[in-house]
């Protein structure tokens, strides 16, 4: 990617009047207005034939509900033009899972197409013939690919020079070493009679690295037991010892 050619999120959908949606406001507004990256939403139907503009229609087999043609689709995904470099997306509850990973590698690309599939799904003719990577996220099916589409750009897009505040605020958050983040804190410093922990406020900043790393491993394995399993050996905090996971947040 150059400086001349911003990240592009090309998305194919029935309903083109989603985007950018939330994707217009906030951080991903300004930086979309800015210029830091670019959106287009190409409507599916434009590549319909018939005078009824259909792209669905009854799955071979039977079944109920419809499917997605593989023609419509397949004409949609030609006409967008996506180079060799961008790789191709289709959201869809039996994808790999989007993981922060993936979500860093596709921000630091040229950016995907996304295919926003409705209905029973899409013709898998269509999925193998354009070479879609199959990409959900979460274990749970939504109306359309749309909102996960929404999702994704946004894990995206906050990740790219300029956008968030901070550049440290895109590093030290939840999966960023595989964990998930420790608890935050701000004033007032007692709240309903609970105080901000004390090495919070300690000013020691080894200290609080320690307590921080500290909590995030306890976080991780008390309530996602499948992240802390993959990390190698238990990777020791930054006060060099093993800590021993404990549920508490309070310091």
């Amino acid at each position: 990617m150059t400086t001349s050619s911003p990240w592009r999120a090309t998305v194919l959908t029935l309903f083109p009047e989603m985007f950018p949606g939330p994707l217009g406001v906030s951080l991903a507004g300004r930086a979309l207005a800015g210029g830091l990256w670019e959106l287009e939403a190409r409507d599916i139907r434009a590549s319909a034939t018939d005078r009824h503009r259909s792209v669905d229609d009854t799955p071979a087999g039977g079944g109920p509900g419809m499917v997605l043609r593989a023609d419509v689709l397949a004409a949609a995904i030609d006409a967008a033009g996506i180079g060799p470099d961008r790789p191709k997306l289709l959201m869809s509850p039996r994808g790999r899972p989007l993981t922060q990973a993936r979500v860093l590698e596709l921000a630091k690309g040229p950016g995907p197409l996304i295919v926003c599939g409705r209905f029973e799904g899409v013709d898998q003719r269509v999925i193998d013939g354009r070479g879609l990577e199959e990409v959900s996220i979460g274990d749970y099916v939504l109306s359309g690919g749309e909102i996960a589409a929404l999702a994704l750009i946004d894990a995206c897009v906050r990740l790219m020079p300029g956008v968030m505040g901070k550049e440290a605020s895109g590093t030290e958050e939840s999966f960023s070493d595989g964990l998930l983040e420790y608890p935050q804190y701000t004033r007032p410093q007692l709240f309903e009679g609970t105080p901000i922990p004390e090495i919070l406020t300690s000013g020691d900043h080894a200290k609080v690295a320690s307590w921080r790393r500290a909590e995030s491993e306890a976080l991780t394995a008390a309530r996602r037991p499948d992240l802390w399993a993959q990390i190698p050996s238990k990777v020791p905090n930054r006060a060099g010892r093993q800590k021993t996971p404990k549920n508490k947040t309070d310091g």
